[in-house]
């Protein structure tokens, strides 16, 4: 792989043909491009927290999740990235590293990931939930 700044181009480009030279100029080429975007506009995932007590806040360098516990769940807060609440239930997670910034909101989402039943939990905004049918009540036959 050579690579060299053009004025204001970065041009990467390969030696030879080869499924793996093929591989890497793709992933070395996607590396710095996400890095031009984050440092240009940044990422952003947007969050919800669906159910009836469930909510969440920033104390300082920490994020303070209720999410039906017998305790509340502190999350710290790495120093590359912005997390801001609106109205208790919606979180922003916003950086310059589009891994990290993934990486943090899985983290969250891990806390309470949707249930299929009632639909309660952590969920990325937008996503679906596939909803499951509860039990059915059935009559006693003698």
């Amino acid at each position: 792989m050579v690579s060299w700044v053009d004025g204001a181009r970065i041009v990467l480009s390969r030696e030879n043909e080869e499924r793996t030279s093929r591989s890497l100029h793709g992933l070395a080429r996607s590396l710095v491009s996400n890095v031009i975007q984050g440092v240009s506009t940044g990422y952003v995932k947007q969050m919800e927290i669906i159910g009836v007590g469930f909510k969440a806040a920033v104390q300082g360098k920490k994020l303070v999740l209720n999410l039906g516990k017998s305790h509340p769940i502190e999350y710290p807060i790495p120093t590359e990235i912005k997390i801001t609440v609106a109205d208790n239930v919606r979180l922003t997670v916003e950086g310059s590293d589009k891994q990290l910034v993934g990486a943090v909101a899985a983290d969250i989402r891990g806390y309470h990931p949707p249930e299929p039943y009632k639909g309660k939990g952590v969920r990325y905004a937008g996503e679906t939930i596939r909803r499951k049918e509860g039990k059915t009540a059935q009559s006693k036959s003698a």
